[in-house]
């Protein structure tokens, strides 16, 4: 056996860089708390202060740590970038659902107007039928003669009322639109409005109004040139031009046109004189 075998090496065992720097660290703090003290010592007439020294902290894992908060701002990034982007696309959408609201909102409006101006042409329409058939009703009761013949003028018309009443026969078989008052097409009042023209006689351009011009007439009086009405006076939804003989002019519906009838045709309600 050595004789060396129980005597213990006197090499002292490497230390870590860490450690020497904290035993640094300890020594430099303990020589200047040394080195303050013996100055207070010096100086017996100042009150010895007691002084601590923070140790400094070592971050070993710095770099891991600047590593992690990249990565967690770019993270932040990145979503703050896809949030803007979602934004961007839900005002895109709201802004795209309201352009379609308000044109799906103008379209029914519209279709609602059209709706009810059909509705009101098929209102008078009906009304102008149920008109037709009383007054067909109303006439199979009467004598052959018929009330309505008996006292009306059948001479040629004359004057201004020959000019009515040319010019009303003239349009026979033009269009009946709403509306129209000529050359090429009329409704029941344009036609008549157009019609006392000729004679220098200005009328209003409702039948409503023009049933409301001069003064009533018994319809077993009627002139050339009359003007026949249907509802009530001040308030009529149909007007035509006695032309002698027993007939009128009219511009009925849009299905006939402007034709020339027989009184019993279609009985008027009542009729006005303006010559």
């Amino acid at each position: 056996m050595s004789h060396t075998a129980h005597i213990p090496s006197h090499r002292k065992p490497r230390r870590s860089a860490s450690k020497l720097a904290v035993r640094a660290g300890v020594a430099g703090g303990v020589l200047s708390t040394l080195a303050m003290a013996g100055t207070a010592s010096a100086s017996p007439s100042e009150p010895v202060a007691e002084t601590t020294l923070e140790m400094p902290v070592l971050n070993l894992d710095l770099a891991a740590e600047v590593s992690s908060a990249v990565t967690t701002a770019a993270e932040n990034t990145a979503a703050a970038a896809v949030t803007g982007e979602l934004h961007a696309q839900e005002e895109e959408a709201r802004t795209g659902a309201a352009a379609e609201a308000k044109k799906a909102k103008e379209d029914a409006e519209k279709a609602d107007a059209e709706k009810k101006a059909k509705e009101e042409a098929d209102r008078k329409a009906a009304a102008e039928r149920a008109t037709r058939s009383s007054s067909r009703t109303s006439l199979q009761s009467t004598s052959a003669s018929g009330a309505l013949g008996s006292g009306t003028v059948t001479a040629p018309a004359t004057g201004s009322a020959a000019a009515i009443v040319n010019f009303a026969r003239a349009q026979v078989g033009k269009a009946y639109v709403m509306g129209g008052t000529g050359p090429s097409s009329f409704d029941c009042s344009g036609l008549v409005q157009a019609a006392y023209r000729q004679a220098g006689i200005s009328l209003p351009r409702m039948s409503q109004d023009q049933s409301s011009e001069g003064t009533s007439v018994s319809l077993s009086a009627l002139q050339p040139g009359d003007i026949l009405y249907w509802g009530s006076r001040g308030n009529a939804y149909h007007v035509a031009i006695y032309v002698g003989g027993g007939k009128f002019v009219g511009a009925q519906n849009p299905s006939t046109g402007i034709v020339e009838r027989s009184l019993s045709y279609d009985r008027p309600t009542g009729a006005v004189r303006v010559l």
